[in-house]
């Protein structure tokens, strides 16, 4: 089998392949041998090969012996959750066993099936997050996936039914409509503290807020990736003129303030939603301390 054959076996199974694999395929351990030593595949481990140009978490999972899975997987794909993992997160399958390789610090999940190689679905590695990380890392990542058109009615009905009891709910609280995570961890611990918000309100004049509460209170979160020039500063105020002229009060937070500074975050909204006459159940914010 000439190389090019080869290497188009291995990028039909996405960019790494099992020797038994190319051998059905009909290459020979000479034709393996051959496109190793001419570079065109690469050893990943013991009987499992690899294209040079293979996504460098794939290649790392398929040396552990899975795919990439749980919140590495989400920031893979793009779904939002904060920063990049720390440790690889790697799905082995339900009777998948792990490899040694160097400088492994990876995180196993043994969900049943079959895991290849690859980056697992975003469905499972939602389920795998609801699992392996916290509250608002997962109902941040769901809301976003979800935003991200890629969740169907179907797996969100599967991910209800696979997540701990304990999760559901954050699965029913879950909009499509969360334009960034700070959005969604803004409004989950909110609602944690018995805040009630309308989301995503259009405003006569003022346009379209990221949340309403007791019909007064505009609250905006500027997500760093799109709020840092003058221009954009100066569009913020021109439209909390036109909504303070409509009775509105606005309160908008920052990157760094949602992600670092809650308690300042917190403290100013049910201060405020108190002095508007709305019993917040809460706890006492005059001493609430930083995370």
């Amino acid at each position: 089998m000439h190389t090019s054959a080869l290497i188009d076996i291995a990028a039909r199974h996405g960019g790494v392949v099992r020797r038994h694999q190319l051998l059905s395929a009909g290459a020979s351990k000479r034709d393996i041998a051959a496109a190793l030593a001419g570079d065109a595949i690469l050893r990943v481990r013991e009987g499992v090969y690899a294209l040079a140009e293979t996504n460098a978490l794939i290649l790392d999972a398929a040396r552990h012996g899975g795919e990439v899975g749980c919140v590495s997987a989400l920031y893979a794909r793009g779904v939002w959750v904060l920063a990049r993992p720390k440790r690889l997160h790697v799905w082995l399958g339900g009777k998948g066993r792990k490899h040694a390789h160097k400088l492994c610090a990876c995180v196993d999940h043994h969900d049943a099936g079959g895991a290849a190689f690859g980056i697992a679905p975003v469905a499972l590695a939602l389920v795998q997050a609801a699992g392996c990380c916290d509250e608002e890392l997962f109902f941040a990542a769901y809301e976003s996936a979800w935003n991200k058109g890629m969740l169907t009615r179907t797996d969100r009905e599967w991910i209800r039914r696979s997540v701990p009891a304990r999760t559901r709910w954050l699965v029913d609280l879950a909009r499509p409509d969360a334009e960034s995570g700070l959005e969604s961890l803004l409004r989950l611990r909110l609602v944690r503290l018995g805040v009630t918000l309308e989301c995503q309100v259009l405003i006569i004049g003022v346009g379209r807020v990221d949340f309403l509460a007791a019909g007064r209170l505009i609250i905006e979160v500027d997500g760093r990736e799109n709020h840092d020039g003058v221009s954009m500063r100066h569009k913020d105020l021109v439209r909390d003129a036109a909504a303070a002229a409509q009775g509105y009060e606005t309160l908008r937070f920052d990157y760094a303030l949602v992600m670092h500074e809650w308690h300042t975050v917190e403290k100013a909204i049910v201060t405020r939603l108190r002095r508007l006459g709305v019993p917040v159940v809460g706890r006492d914010v005059t001493g609430v301390k930083s995370d």
